[in-house]
């Protein structure tokens, strides 16, 4: 249960999300109670109140553009992961879950064998990429490549994380999916 204060700073922290760019839901949490000149004291919202803020201000201020947004990344995360289907893609973050905003990048999940498998790969095949920040200690490595002006991270875990069950901030089980799961949700957002 969310008191106005808290569901004032999960308004803002979504617009800061939805316009801005800030995609790290506890730094849009902080800069909406400095914006709103709350003391650092104040109880924040859950970040699940801060998802849900972000789904309301996409759909009454970003719909048709949002749906637009999410078709776009979706099939672009759909091409990375056939291209690199030996490292056992799995699509995960805001472009799954709907919330991607515009200047969102794509996160893929890759389980290769070995982490320099990847690079490799994508030497290759002629792919430029650049080495971006892991987000944690079990991450081996984030590549990041761009194509039609999208930027994917390609985040790399040992092979034997594929079966390891991730968690959010809050506990809740990062969602993550297979090309198959992408496909169907491009089939179902194309009804909608």
């Amino acid at each position: 249960m969310q008191n106005n204060g808290t569901a004032h700073i999960a308004a803002v922290a979504a617009r800061l999300m939805a316009e801005d760019g800030v995609d790290d839901v506890e730094l849009a949490k902080r800069k909406a109670a400095h914006q709103l000149n709350l003391p650092e004291w104040i109880g924040l919202p859950t970040s699940q109140a801060v998802y849900d803020a972000l789904r309301t201000h996409q759909a009454i201020f970003q719909d048709s553009e949002q749906r637009a947004r999410i078709h776009i990344l979706r099939t672009e995360a759909l091409y990375w992961m056939a291209l690199l289907s030996d490292f056992h893609p799995y699509l995960t973050g805001s472009v799954l879950d709907g919330t991607a905003g515009r200047y969102s990048m794509i996160d893929i999940l890759l389980y290769p064998d070995s982490d320099k498998d990847v690079e490799i790969f994508l030497l290759n095949q002629n792919i430029p990429y650049a080495f971006a920040r892991p987000r944690n200690e079990r991450t081996s490595a984030v590549l990041q490549v761009e194509r039609n002006d999208l930027t994917t991270n390609l985040v790399i875990y040992p092979a034997h994380d594929e079966r390891v069950v991730f968690r959010k901030h809050d506990g809740s089980v990062r969602e993550r999916a297979r090309a198959e799961v992408v496909r169907d949700r491009l089939k179902i957002d194309a009804v909608l």
